[in-house]
Parts: structure tokens; sequence; C-alpha cells
């Protein structure tokens, strides 16, 4: 089983507090899509013919990809790759982008899950963070994709954004539960250097995010949507049961995957690749059949720490048996007296024959993380 991800670096307008690689400049996005074609041809024996279960279109702004652009990814992958009959597709949206005859093209391009970047239901939230669409945008593509026959919609909402108290967080909530989606993925505010907002921070006009009002907002998400039954499945990742994101469960629990694109990453186990995080250079690469990405190889504590890191954050933990057989790492015995003051402040628990965070060490899971991981052997 394996997943590949696209990645399509491209936005109409930057978001303050976006990191992410990505250009609001349009101009030679059919080139670089080409470019795209032709890696997915010159990668087509990474995956060793493995079926691929996921298809993942992010970004970016993969909404902004026009149908014939969509299709010629599409057709590509077809022809190049084994492809299961009942594959997830999804797609990452602005609501701006949205519009009924949109969204009927990409149902019928073949796109059965969306991934909707709300990020909040108030106007005022949605101008401070830069973002095109509007509240009543928000609202109405989610009607528009219900009647364009999408059954299997996410949607993002980011919390800790600076408010007098918790009532606009609630709201938006609410109004996220009256739009019943399948699966909401929420983020704290982040405020990254290379970005508007930590420029806004480096020059005293934005204040740093505080810590114990995150934590609150993170409280209330995770017992407004548990009544809700919504299950958490990830730290920042909720879904209605049985509608776990396949494509991001397959990163968490270690498949290996092919990632396409401008800064995509690719993993098969043995080794990671980066590609480029220029769109020119990427495109005189590809186009030049230059090396267009950067390649690790894993080593055992890369593994290990990467299994923990991912596998920790989710609701199967990580798996004591995997450890041991495909690590050759006995965790209980190398970290015993770490992992009994971690269970000891009920931080942590064995289940089913994993290590699973609790709710009180979802909230400090980085700390943990970080205090398990190994050092490089010499």
């Amino acid at each position: 089983m394996a997943g590949i991800y696209l990645h399509i670096p491209f936005c109409r307008q930057a978001c303050h507090y976006c990191d992410f690689h990505f250009s609001t400049n349009l101009k030679h996005k059919e080139k670089l899509i080409q470019a795209m074609v032709q890696e997915a041809v010159l990668q087509k024996d990474y995956l060793q013919q493995e079926s691929i279960q996921t298809i993942y279109f992010g970004g970016g702004t993969p909404s902004l990809l026009s149908r014939a652009e969509l299709d010629q990814l599409l057709d590509t992958l077809a022809k190049n790759y084994s492809l299961a009959p009942d594959m997830e597709i999804t797609l990452e949206a602005n609501p701006d982008d949205l519009s009924p005859a949109k969204l009927q093209s990409l149902k019928a391009a073949g796109i059965n899950r969306l991934s909707i970047g709300i990020q909040s239901f108030q106007d005022r939230h949605l101008q401070f963070m830069n973002r095109a669409h509007t509240a009543g945008q928000a609202h109405s593509c989610m009607q528009d994709a219900r009647e364009a026959g999408f059954r299997n919609i996410s949607i993002d909402l980011i919390y800790a954004i600076p408010s007098p108290d918790h009532s606009i967080w609630q709201q938006d909530l609410a109004t996220a539960l009256e739009l019943k989606p399948e699966h909401i993925s929420s983020y704290c505010l982040t405020i990254e250097p290379q970005t508007a907002f930590g420029s806004w921070l480096k020059k005293g006009k934005l204040r740093a995010i505080d810590e114990e009002y995150a934590a609150q907002q993170f409280e209330l998400l995770l017992k407004t949507l548990k009544e809700a039954g919504y299950e958490q499945y990830e730290i920042s990742n909720f879904c209605l049961p049985g509608k776990y994101s396949r494509h991001n469960s397959s990163y968490w629990q270690q498949q290996q995957y092919l990632g396409l694109g401008p800064s995509a990453h690719s993993f098969n186990h043995k080794s990671r690749q980066f590609n480029i995080s220029n769109n020119n250079l990427y495109i005189k690469a590809i186009t030049g059949q230059q090396p267009f990405f950067e390649l690790e190889t894993l080593s055992r504590a890369n593994r290990i720490n990467e299994y923990l890191l991912t596998g920790l954050r989710t609701k199967w933990g990580c798996n004591l048996e995997y450890l041991k057989k495909e690590l050759n790492y006995n965790i209980e015995e190398e970290q015993q007296r770490l992992l009994k003051e971690l269970a000891t402040n009920n931080y942590i628990r064995r289940e089913s024959g994993s290590l699973v965070l609790t709710d009180a060490g979802k909230l400090l899971a980085d700390e943990i993380v970080s205090q398990l991981m190994i050092m490089e052997e010499a």
C-alpha cells in the first residue's frame, strides 16, 4: 500500500501565517504542471509497483488547477502507477474557488474527498489572517459541495487567534458542527519567522501566542467535538465514525509515499527525498534532466525517532512489536525510567501492545516525544 502527494505551489494571495512553499505568481503554472507530469513518469518505479490507495492534491491551493490540468495529472498517474479501484482522492480547496460549476467539475474528474481551508467563520479573523474568502463563502461552499454530491468533506479550523475571550472560538465550533463535515482538522495559530506575522512580531505589532490561552482553546476543541460524536484519532484531526483521512493516516503509520512537485517529500522506508523548493529551478531541473531532489538515507535512529514523532500523535500510538521487530528497539527496556515517570504523571499508557498518549499527554506531545527520541549511534 502506498500514496501519492502532489504539491501545487500557487496561491492567489499569501496568508499571513503560512510558511509553506508557494508563489502568488501564476505565470508559469502551465510549465510547472508539465514538469510534474514529467516527474511522475521519471519516478514511476519509486514505489516498486505498490498499489496506490490514496492521492492527495495539496499546496498551495490545488483548487486553482483547471479541469484540463487536473485531468492531465490524474491520467498520467493512471498510466504509470497501479491505482486501487477504491482510492481516496483528496483535493485541498479554498472556499472562494468552490463555485457550483467548479465543484461539479472536480466531482466529474474523480475527486471524492475535499479538504476545505475555512480556518474561521468570522470575517474579522479571516481578514486578520489575510484569507481570500468571506464567512459567507465558507457557509455556501459547504452547501454547494453537498449539492454537487460530495459525501466526504474535511474542513480546517485555526484556534488561538487573538481575541478577548473564547466566545468567537466557541461560535466557530458551533458553526462547524451545524455544517456537519465528516472530518475536522484544527491547528493552533503559529507565528513562523518567514511570514507576515513573524515580521509583525519582530516589529512589536503582534504579540506572541499565549500558551495558556491556546491550551484552553484546545481543551474546548476536544470537549466540543467529543460531545458531538467526533473521534480524535490524531492530535489535530477529528472525524465522524470511519471517516479518517486515509492519506494522512498512511503517513502516521509509516506507509510509503511519493511526493511530486516543488518542495514535495517522498518516503520508502529506507530513505527520504526532498524536492527543490523553488518553482523555476524545479522546472529547469526536470526539463533539463538534472537532479531535482536531495536524498537522505535514514539511519536506525532516524526511523525510530520519526515513528515516535508520528505514531504518538495518533490514537493507535506506537506499536511495541513494530519497534522491536522492524526497528530493533525495545523501548520498554531502553526508556524504562522515563516511561514509568510519564505513566505515573498520566501522560502515557500501554494499550493493546502500544504506547498511547493520554489527553493530558497530548497537550505536551512535542515535549514528550523530544524526551523519548534517541541519539544517533556513533
